[in-house]
């Protein structure tokens, strides 16, 4: 089974503009998640940018990385541009990591690569334990509620994606790495933006409203992404602690 890793970047996210280039022991987070996605071993790596500066960064640190278009309203069409312009043959999945999450478990992809291939599955995310009671209404934190335990069915469905919980049980982190086999993306990005996506601003609804079945395999824990100048101050911190 051939699995590839498409990374979706853009320079002009709203809360903090410019983040994949800030950096962290030098090195720029963009690169930083395209050099943990290379470790993970489970396939090429591509970073699909639509600024040229994002594409130059990534190859001037030994990368690989593709221009796409900037009319795209989601980072699932910027991947789907990207894997149609690699024109590689023979994939069977195509992974979405998140451009902003320099610090993500590398154990994790592979186990998510593992399950859909085990699984045979259309999509497969990830998502964690919730630590505090306060994220179940941080409408910040997009949660997950499962059919099943994650501990006792390790690649349940997922039932709903929302914002703000009043669920206690099998209620979980979601976290936004997705893998789709090759047909269900091409199926994905032709389907029009549904009520509930646009709503709740959260693309997966638009599979789920679809009856396209998402799976949802446990991560160690949820990685600290980056959304604002607090959140990169913390993680610059933490990894160059660590180095």
């Amino acid at each position: 089974m051939k699995t590839l890793i498409i990374i979706p970047s853009r320079l002009s996210a709203t809360r903090l503009p410019g983040k994949p280039l800030l950096k962290i022991n030098d090195i720029s987070i963009i690169s930083h998640v395209f050099n943990k996605a290379k470790e993970a071993n489970i396939g090429e790596v591509f970073v699909a940018a639509e600024d040229q500066e994002i594409v130059n960064d990534v190859k001037n640190n030994g990368g690989n990385a593709i221009l796409t278009s900037n009319k795209h309203k989601t980072g699932t069409d910027r991947i789907y541009e990207a894997y149609q312009k690699l024109n590689l043959g023979n994939v069977d999945f195509i992974m979405n990591l998140q451009g902003d999450e320099p610090a993500i478990n590398i154990q994790d992809i592979t186990n998510l690569n593992q399950m859909m291939i085990d699984h045979k599955a259309k999509i497969g995310t990830l998502a964690a334990k919730v630590e505090d009671k306060l994220d179940l209404t941080n409408e910040n934190i997009v949660k997950v509620i499962t059919e099943n335990n994650l501990e006792d069915d390790p690649f349940s469905k997922a039932k709903i994606f929302l914002r703000k919980s009043e669920y206690t049980s099998n209620v979980y982190h979601h976290i936004g790495i997705y893998c789709y086999s090759s047909q269900i993306l091409k199926n994905f990005v032709e389907l029009p933006q549904s009520k509930n996506e646009i709503e709740n601003k959260l693309e997966q609804l638009r599979a789920l409203d679809n009856n396209i079945k998402i799976n949802v395999a446990l991560a160690s824990k949820a990685p600290i992404g980056v959304d604002t100048e607090e959140d990169y101050l913390a993680l610059k911190k933490i990894m160059e602690y660590k180095s």
